[in-house]
């Protein structure tokens, strides 16, 4: 499974960049707002650091509006993915798009039907929203599991990317479920290296070492 930063704040992307674990990169206007941060300037600097996909937000409602996006942000670099949102007009779009050669993950998607529709509009990713489904009571990664037997189903090449990623565990069911890519904000990326026996081991080791006879 690919590992996606989510996220525009470049020391984290550059962190995550050095361990040679982070596939790609998903952003939006938000997020580069809450890095104080101009959108296409941070999205032409992730792309400098991350060469895997890199998605960038569009925020028209209507299709027309994001097919302009989208042509703009493709030209910041080669490796820009365009994000549209689950809706009519979306759907419009990606199809446009896609036509055009541009890859276009679906966004804000929450059940198995929306993804549906984005595989056959051509998106290249789909990006189910997993947390935010929990927040609702509902089980975020059982849409995942949905999503994953459809596209099994008809040979979909749409890439499912689970999103809204809250902690671990969520990075776990879906690397069981076979999920392509999640992406992670920072923190929970930090928190798969750790383990409470991994660091007590560590400890132990190195105390033992201490008492090694050293040569002299």
């Amino acid at each position: 499974m690919q590992i996606f930063l989510d996220t525009a704040i470049l020391d984290e992307i550059k962190s995550g960049a050095a361990t040679g674990l982070v596939d790609g990169c998903t952003t939006n206007p938000s997020l580069a707002a809450k890095a104080g941060r101009e959108y296409n300037e941070v999205l032409k600097e992730i792309c400098s650091i991350i060469k895997g996909p890199v998605s960038a937000e569009t925020v028209s409602t209507d299709a027309e509006g994001m097919v302009k996006e989208g042509i703009a942000f493709s030209k910041i670099a080669k490796n820009i993915v365009v994000k549209v949102p689950m809706t009519a007009e979306g759907m419009k779009a990606c199809q446009r798009l896609t036509k055009k050669g541009i890859k276009v993950n679906v966004t804000l998607v929450f059940s198995a039907n929306q993804a549906l529709l984005a595989a056959k509009s051509g998106a290249f990713m789909v990006s189910p929203f997993v947390g935010r489904l929990d927040d609702i009571n509902e089980v975020g990664m059982n849409v995942v599991r949905e999503i994953k037997q459809v596209y099994d189903n008809y040979k979909f090449t749409t890439q499912i990317l689970v999103a809204s990623v809250r902690n671990t565990n969520h990075v776990l069911d879906a690397a069981k479920i076979g999920a392509d890519i999640a992406t992670l904000p920072y923190s929970v990326f930090e928190q798969i290296f750790k383990h409470p026996l991994t660091d007590a081991g560590i400890k132990k080791f190195l105390e033992d070492w201490e008492k090694v006879p050293k040569k002299k």
